[in-house]
C-alpha cells in the first residue's frame, strides 16, 4: 500500500506542478506585458502566487498534522482545477495579480503537505524518496515550458490555460485515489489530541537554528529561481531568441533537476546533507552570475543546466534535513515553515530584480542575486561548522 500510494503521490505531484508551471512559464510575463505591465509590475505579478505561499504553507502543514494529508491535498486540487479558468477573464495587470494570488494557494498547500506525506511513507531512504517525488514534479516543470512555448507559437495564450486546467483536473482525480493516512504511533495520536505537546514541538522547530538556516538556503535558491523564471524570457526575446527556444532554455534546467534529484537524495542519505547543500549553493551562485553574460542560445541552455544542477544538489538535501530534524508529530509543520520561508525568497527574487532592472542592467542585477547566494553559502557553512563543533563537545 505504501509503495502504490507513493507512486500515486508522485504522479499527482507531476501533474499539479505541470499545471502550475505552464500557467506562468513562459506565458505569464508575456501576457503581463501585453496587458501593459512594466518590469516592476511584472515582477510583482510573478511573485503574487508565491506571496500567498508565505501565508498558507505553514498553516497547511500544521493542519495536515492534525487532519491528515489527504484532505489538504484535495483542497489544493480544487484550486488547481479552477484557477486556470480565471486567467481567461483577465483584462488588466491588477486582475492578473489577483488570479496569481488565488492560484498560489494550490502550490502553497501541495508543497509542504506532499513532502510530509512522502516523509511519512519513507522512514528510511528519506532523501532518495523525496528526490524521486521531486523528480516527478520537476518532470512536470520541465515539460511545461516546452508545451507552453509551442502553444504560444501555434496558437493563443488562452490555449495554454485550457491545457493548464486539464492537468489540474487530472491531478485532483489522482488525489482522490490516495489512501486516508493514519497516524501509527501512540505519540502521534496523543499529539493530535494534546495542544500543549504540539506547541512544544512547534517551539522546538522555531528554536532549531539548523532548520531555520536550511530554510533560508531554500529561500535564497528559489529567490534566484523566481528571478530567472520571471525575467529570463524577456531577456531572451530582447536579444532575438524565439519563444520555442526560450522553453528549451528552461527545460534544460529542469531536465537536469529531474535526472539529478534521486541520485543527489541517495548521496545525501549515505554521505550527509550539509556539504551537499554548500556545493549546490556555490554552483547556483556562479551560474546566476553567468546568465546575462551571453546572448547565444547554446550557452544559455548550458548555463541553465548548471543552474538546475546546483538547485538539485542542494534541495535534495534541504527538505530531507528538515524532515530528519523535525519531531515526528510535527513534520508537516516543520516543512510548512520551510516552505513559507522559501516562498518569501521566491517572492522577493522577482520583485528585487524588477526594481533593480528599473535602474540598472541585467548584468548588474543578476550579479546582486549571485552575491546573495554566495553570502547564504557562507552563512550556512558557519552554522554547520558551529553545530558540528557543539555536537562533538
Amino acid at each position: 500500500m505504501k509503495y502504490s500510494a507513493f507512486l500515486v503521490l508522485c504522479s499527482v505531484g507531476g501533474l499539479a506542478i505541470f499545471s502550475s508551471t505552464i500557467a506562468k512559464n513562459p506565458v505569464l510575463p508575456i501576457l503581463a506585458q501585453t496587458l501593459g505591465a512594466n518590469p516592476a509590475t511584472i515582477g510583482a505579478i510573478a511573485a503574487a502566487s508565491t506571496l500567498t505561499g508565505i501565508l498558507v504553507s505553514f498553516p497547511a502543514g500544521l493542519l495536515s498534522d492534525y487532519w491528515g494529508r489527504k484532505p489538504l491535498l484535495l483542497l489544493a486540487g480544487v484550486v488547481f482545477c479552477s484557477a486556470p479558468l480565471a486567467y481567461l477573464l483577465v483584462s488588466t495587470p491588477g486582475e492578473l495579480a489577483l488570479v496569481r494570488v488565488y492560484h498560489g494557494r494550490a502550490t502553497a498547500i501541495l508543497g509542504p503537505v506532499a513532502m510530509a506525506y512522502v516523509a511519512d511513507l519513507a522512514p528510511t531512504r528519506r532523501g532518495e524518496r523525496l528526490g524521486w517525488y521531486s523528480s516527478f514534479t520537476l518532470g512536470g516543470r520541465a515539460i511545461a515550458p516546452i508545451v507552453g512555448g509551442l502553444l504560444l507559437t501555434i496558437s493563443t495564450w488562452q490555449a495554454v490555460y485550457v491545457v493548464c486546467a486539464i492537468a489540474g483536473i487530472l491531478a485532483l482525480l489522482g488525489m482522490k485515489l490516495l489512501p486516508n493516512q493514519t497516524y501509527g504511533t501512540n505519540r502521534q495520536r496523543e499529539a493530535r489530541q494534546n495542544l500543549s505537546l504540539n506547541r512544544m514541538a512547534i517551539s522546538k522547530i522555531f528554536y532549531n537554528r539548523t532548520i531555520l538556516i536550511t530554510s533560508l538556503v531554500e529561500a535564497a535558491q528559489f529567490g534566484a529561481f523566481g528571478a530567472v523564471e520571471a525575467f529570463l524570457p524577456l531577456y531572451a526575446l530582447s536579444v532575438g531568441i524565439d519563444k520555442a527556444a526560450v522553453g528549451l532554455v528552461f527545460s534544460s534546467q529542469v531536465g537536469v533537476k529531474v535526472l539529478a534529484r534521486p541520485l543527489m537524495g541517495r548521496i545525501s542519505d549515505r554521505h550527509g546533507r550539509k556539504r551537499q547543500i554548500i556545493l549546490g549553493l556555490l554552483l547556483t551562485s556562479v551560474s546566476t552570475f553567468l546568465f546575462y553574460q551571453t546572448k547565444a542560445v547554446f550557452l544559455l541552455i548550458l548555463i541553465s543546466a548548471v543552474f538546475g544542477l546546483g538547485i538539485a544538489i542542494a534541495s535534495a538535501a534541504t527538505s530531507a534535513l528538515v524532515a530528519d530534524l523535525a519531531p515526528a508529530n510535527s513534520r508537516g509543520t516543520a516543512l510548512g515553515i520551510m516552505s513559507a520561508i522559501m516562498d518569501i525568497g521566491q517572492a522577493s527574487g522577482p520583485i528585487l530584480l524588477g526594481i533593480l532592472l528599473m535602474y540598472t542592467s541585467y548584468q548588474i542585477s543578476f550579479s546582486v542575486v549571485s552575491g546573495l547566494l554566495l553570502a547564504t553559502a557562507v552563512l550556512f557553512t558557519l552554522t554547520a561548522t558551529e553545530t558540528s563543533a557543539k555536537s562533538e563537545v
